[in-house]
């Protein structure tokens, strides 16, 4: 029965949050925001610890690691334009995951965080699934990183979305790289929804986000600690 009410509990609430965004259209209502938040507020108001509902929950959890292999599903349908625009793709994200592991630590450092919470930042800028086991391989905490993913990819939606308003409309290949690197899953959802070829660019883009950083992280971060050390010393 309790893996059952974790279960019911956060499908129902991410169903209404879901329904809220769409007629809504505010990022504000996003369920990636907004369904957290009740979960805790329901947990918090019936006095049910997280252990009782997380054992249903981690069941959902569970599914991240199949959902990796769905990502493919997108490379697929959408080969022709990856065919076409490979170069681009390959280029723009590799740069993107270089400048977010970059920053991520820089920043990081100033605010004083230690090494373990700067491998939980590293890889915010990708997908959940992926995100974790970076961070894990990284010996960061993965539950800390699913969080920052989250925020990231709020931020990413919100910042690229004034971006495109205040700058000259770009191609839909431009659209959808930024949302997809910048935003992950998030992106990818908001880059559907301006167009088909939009969202296919962005799928790519976030596929393709993932798997550099989980290459190139566990190489460019000790270098980065490195590098850090020797500034601070």
């Amino acid at each position: 029965m309790l893996v059952l009410f974790g279960v019911l509990l956060t499908i129902a609430v991410y169903c209404m949050s879901k329904r809220l965004y769409q007629k809504s259209a505010n990022l504000i209502f996003s369920p990636l925001l907004v369904c957290p938040l009740i979960v805790i507020a329901v947990l918090t108001v019936f006095q049910i610890s997280y252990e009782t509902y997380n054992s249903g929950g981690q069941l959902l959890s569970m599914m991240l690691q199949p959902a990796m292999v769905a990502l493919a599903v997108p490379v697929y349908k959408y080969r022709s334009i990856l065919k076409t625009y490979i170069v681009e793709i390959l280029i723009s994200v590799t740069v993107g995951s270089i400048v977010a592991i970059i920053t991520s630590m820089g920043a990081a450092k100033l605010l004083g965080m230690n090494s373990h919470m700067i491998s939980s930042l590293v890889p915010r800028s990708i997908t959940t699934p992926m995100a974790m086991n970076v961070s894990q391989l990284l010996g960061g905490d993965p539950a800390i990183t699913a969080v920052l993913v989250i925020v990231s990819g709020l931020t990413g939606v919100l910042l690229t979305s004034v971006l495109l308003k205040w700058t000259p409309a770009g191609s839909p290949i431009t659209k959808g790289m930024m949302f997809g690197a910048s935003a992950h899953g998030t992106g990818t959802s908001r880059a559907y929804e301006l167009g088909s070829l939009e969202g296919a660019i962005a799928s790519l883009a976030m596929v393709f986000m993932g798997i550099i950083t989980t290459v190139i992280a566990p190489a460019l971060v000790p270098f980065g600690f490195h590098l850090l050390s020797r500034f601070s010393s």
